[in-house]
């Protein structure tokens, strides 16, 4: 049990300073995620090399991380991950597989992920509701805002939910549809407000760092600057540096303290899984 709580000591860690950095800086360190890959398959291949009758330690590491890679880049190329939350995704892809049979670290692959999805779920809403608050007067202009701009479609849909809630009367199937119907427009019009009154923020181009995201495309003499989900680049800052206005960008909630958290209550569910790995700790 050693091999394991060696990884599992090494993603706390990293997880934690990766949740720091992105809470200080609302960025992480590309050498944090690249390290951890590193370090963790590096720690699997020596492990069966000198204390193994066999490599499977080792591949399933690598299968891990080939999994988290195709997740982390399909959570990218459909914009809910930025780039750091992807790169450290596709790290700790190396260290959840904790078992040598693809099974049981499948397992852990889907415990984690639904974990992952619940936590981020409760995360981003205390985030959005204590952005709110604190920018209650702008947030209630927005909403309004929002609300007036959609007036019409708002309308329409929960129209159509409220239709779906009473036919689910006759028919149960008809009912979460309706709810989900009915809901959607609410959530969608106070995240939206949230994001536009709360997450746009003006600075100065001598603080802006790669990656950051700007709100609206920018013309700077003959070039356009455009806002991408990619962020700006170290050639675009440059140039908004040479223009000496400040500039329009969009911040994201610190998001790494999920993977952290997610991790951690992954250890705990393990824990209770294999009751040995608890014993081995105390």
């Amino acid at each position: 049990m050693l091999d394991i709580v060696f990884l599992i000591v090494l993603g706390v860690i990293w997880t934690a300073i990766a949740s720091i950095q992105d809470l200080r800086n609302r960025e992480v360190a590309n050498w944090l995620s690249f390290s951890l890959i590193i370090f963790a398959l590096g720690f699997r291949f020596f492990w069966c090399l000198f204390n193994g009758n066999s490599f499977a330690f080792f591949y399933q590491g690598l299968i891990g991380f080939g999994i988290f890679l195709v997740l982390g880049n399909l959570f990218y190329y459909t914009r809910l991950f930025a780039g750091g939350d992807a790169k450290l995704m596709i790290a700790l892809g190396a260290i959840l597989p904790f078992n040598e049979q693809f099974i049981n670290n499948l397992t852990i692959f889907l415990v984690f992920f639904f974990i992952f999805l619940f936590i981020g779920m409760v995360y981003g809403l205390i985030w959005s509701v204590y952005l709110s608050l604190r920018n209650f007067n702008n947030f209630k202009k927005e909403l309004k805002r929002q609300f007036l701009f959609r007036k019409t479609l708002f309308y329409i849909i929960t129209l159509l939910g409220l239709f779906f809630i009473v036919f689910g009367f006759f028919d149960v199937f008809l009912l979460p549809a309706g709810i989900f119907i009915l809901v959607f427009p609410y959530v969608y019009i106070y995240a939206k407000a949230v994001d536009e009154a709360c997450m746009i923020k003006k600075i100065n181009p001598n603080k802006l760092t790669e990656g950051d995201w700007l709100y609206k495309d920018i013309q700077f003499r003959k070039i356009l600057i455009k806002a991408n989900w990619e962020g700006l680049n170290e050639e675009e800052i440059k140039l908004l540096k040479k223009g000496k206005k400040q500039v329009l960008i969009r911040q994201g909630i610190p998001f790494i303290p999920v993977f952290f958290l997610s991790f951690v209550v992954l250890i705990l569910w393990y824990s209770f899984w294999k009751p040995e790995f608890l014993f081995f700790l105390f």
